[in-house]
């Protein structure tokens, strides 16, 4: 990825994207939301819907997962294309300009309400932060979530203390 890149989109697709932050701020104005905020309060910035990222990259009819990869701490989550398609949406912008880093930037994957999906597959951690890559495939894709309580509890625990 050069420089510029914020986010790769790859797999079953029809067009590999290397998006920028200018590509990302030049989708249609319908497809961006201004203020996350309104859907969590605890979340800042500006986003994009994924259904729109994902109609510029043309997603084969074969893809049926959606693999999030956070490249800087190696988090990769692996989800049911279809109970995130129309939900989930992508930060990647605060005040003007890129997600920073310590805000979960590049981007910031985020599904305002995960428990409406009613999989088990997406639960909190299924919201992902430093993603630089989206990938589509028709298998599930590598996915490293915590799968024991204790392990969850623990990642959170790091979180919240800025270490992961």
């Amino acid at each position: 990825m050069s420089d510029s890149t914020l986010l790769r989109i790859d797999g079953d697709v029809e067009r590999t994207l290397a998006l920028s932050f200018a590509d990302l701020a030049a989708v249609d104005a319908r497809r961006q939301i201004d203020d996350v905020s309104r859907s969590d309060p605890k979340r800042r910035g500006g986003a994009v819907q994924l259904s729109a990222l994902l109609e510029l990259a043309g997603v084969r009819p074969s893809a049926r997962y959606i693999t999030l990869h956070a490249s800087s701490d190696d988090f990769h989550a692996s989800l049911p294309l279809d109970a995130v398609r129309e939900r989930a949406i992508v930060i990647y912008r605060l005040d003007g300009g890129p997600l920073p880093v310590s805000a979960g930037g590049p981007v910031r994957f985020f599904i305002p309400d995960f428990a409406a999906c009613r999989t088990q597959e997406v639960d909190e951690c299924a919201n992902v932060k430093f993603v630089d890559r989206i990938e589509l495939s028709a298998t599930r894709g590598l996915d490293n979530r915590p799968l024991e309580e204790a392990e969850h509890a623990e990642l959170h625990r790091r979180q919240a203390e800025g270490r992961s």
